[in-house]
């Protein structure tokens, strides 16, 4: 779970302002930022499958939102999967 800090500062980058909560872009950005941290428990907590479910839902979420973005906005999307490093 991301801090309320690191969550504003994310939203601060990615949003059109600091309550922009909402946009598919911002969402995208803390749903990274949320799998990159359950990815770190995961590799040292192998077993915790409970933990492993929210990962694989957090990704599908994460696609999805993806898919929308690029079906609406395609620089936006371009943009930021080069922001967020992630593999098209």
């Amino acid at each position: 779970m991301l801090s309320k800090e690191a969550t504003a500062e994310i939203v601060k980058k990615f949003g059109k302002d600091e309550k922009d909560t909402g946009s598919a872009q911002v969402q995208i950005a803390l749903l990274t930022a949320e799998i990159q941290a359950l990815t770190e428990h995961m590799k040292t907590n192998i077993h915790d499958f409970n933990s492993k479910r929210g990962l694989l839902t957090k990704v599908g979420k994460r696609r999805s939102l993806l898919n929308y973005l690029a079906r609406t906005n395609r620089d936006a999307y371009l943009k930021l999967i080069e922001q967020l490093n992630l593999r098209k």
